[in-house]
């Protein structure tokens, strides 16, 4: 099957065979606020995850060892988001908050550190699939979230429409086993997940049915990072032209 890749490489940098260039513009910093203007706001002290979803986002509910999630948005495609080793789900919001604008149901959890990341992922799908309304999931992970995301998949079957994973260093035979659309994103000198780990999953995927890499050049950017920085509007846009076109 053809390999569809969006490959960017740092300057001066060699593009690889079937690898197109795209570069994306540093935004400019936005104006420092003052310590006089800036209102901290009050921690919430009702039902939430990490302080940064509530009710008002969504639906809380308790999983493992009563471990918080959420799940936000209400339409027919949901989206488990799995974070990286030491992340949060706060960090994760840009995206959540652009999914749910888009029609997707996000689901986000705190991740249970005693729980292998993959059953933590297929335990969030199962649940999430049995969402009145929902039809399909995609699997997206940052880091070993991301890792694991492509295994999990495999797990769940037929109901998964496809996995983006953030800075993820998928394991070659998980990928060659992999038969729904991939999307990997990550920065080209990342120490886990950079260039080399995901060309080679890249080349690996060989019954993905659409399978693209986006690499950040020159930048060393990890999983989530990538989402407060500059080149945030590129990975957003990115993972929802993805979704869409893949959700049935």
């Amino acid at each position: 099957m053809a390999l569809l890749t969006m490959g960017l490489t740092g300057c001066g940098g060699a593009v690889g065979a079937g690898t197109t260039a795209v570069r994306t513009t540093a935004a400019e910093s936005p104006a420092p606020v003052s310590e006089t203007s800036a209102t901290p706001s009050a921690p919430p002290t009702g039902p939430n995850v990490s302080g940064c979803f509530t009710e008002q986002d969504g639906k809380i509910f308790n999983h493992v060892r009563g471990l918080p999630g959420v799940i936000a948005g209400d339409g027919p495609v949901g989206v488990v988001i799995s974070y990286e080793r030491r992340g949060t789900v706060c960090s994760w919001r840009p995206l959540s908050d652009r999914l749910v604008a888009a029609g997707y149901r996000v689901l986000l959890y705190a991740r249970d550190a005693g729980l292998l990341p993959e059953d933590g992922a297929v335990a969030m799908g199962k649940r999430l699939a049995k969402e009145k309304g929902v039809e399909r999931l995609f699997l997206v992970g940052g880091s070993i979230g991301a890792t694991a995301s492509v295994p999990a998949a495999k797990r769940l079957g037929a109901e998964v429409a496809g996995v983006v994973a953030l800075s993820g260093e998928i394991d070659e035979g998980d990928a060659a086993a992999l038969t729904v659309p991939l999307l990997q994103i990550g920065s080209e000198h990342d120490a886990y997940g950079g260039a080399e780990s995901m060309r080679a999953a890249e080349a690996a995927a060989t019954k993905s049915p659409d399978n693209q890499v986006l690499i950040i050049p020159g930048e060393s950017l990890h999983a989530s990072a990538l989402l407060g920085s500059p080149h945030a509007a590129k990975v957003l846009d990115t993972v929802v032209a993805f979704m869409d076109r893949h959700k049935g």
